[in-house]
Order: C-alpha cells, then sequence, then structure tokens
C-alpha cells in the first residue's frame, strides 16, 4: 500500500497522469468528496477530488484528480507508479 487516508483505509496507486490519478482503496469514496491521504513513506499528504468510485473486488477503484499537490510530491508519487527499470540495461544500447 501506497498511502494512508486520514479517515482510515489504506490505498494503492495505479495510475497517475498530470493531475488525474486511479488508487484501489479499501474503503469507498463518495464522488464529489474530498478525501486526505498521507503517503506511507512520509513524502508527503494529498487530497483527491474524487471522480467515481466502483467496487473492484475485495476493494475500490477511486478515480479522481489531484488538489493542490506539490511539485516535489507530485514527483513522489509519479516514482511510485513508474515501473522499475529493466535488469541488465544499463542505460545503453547496442553492442
Amino acid at each position: 500500500m501506497h498511502l494512508g487516508w486520514a479517515r482510515g483505509g489504506e490505498a494503492e496507486l495505479t495510475a497517475l497522469d498530470s493531475t488525474r490519478i486511479t488508487l484501489l482503496s479499501t474503503v469507498p469514496m463518495a464522488p464529489g468528496s474530498s478525501p486526505e491521504g498521507a503517503l506511507l513513506s512520509g513524502a508527503g499528504t494529498l487530497r483527491v477530488k474524487v471522480a467515481r468510485c466502483r467496487r473492484q473486488g475485495d476493494r475500490f477503484l477511486v478515480e479522481g484528480r489531484l488538489l493542490d499537490v506539490p511539485r516535489d510530491l507530485h514527483a513522489a508519487l509519479v516514482r511510485l507508479v513508474a515501473p522499475p527499470p529493466a535488469e541488465g540495461t544499463g542505460g545503453r544500447s547496442g553492442p
């Protein structure tokens, strides 16, 4: 899990596109609400304006947009969803 909600529950960040965010949450969020959460890494707190929330298995898929996120916190969120570098690539191409 990446995020702990202020009112209880946790969420995993699954996608981020500029300010649009998608999370898998252990608790539902009402559309139109602006829940606050803190990154479990301690990198900061954020608020999400919820656009949609629907059940997905035993969790809830929450889609919305970030509100008032500082640049350094946004960079931390991007790192959470970025795929890890492939092993053995070392950044070089060719022989």
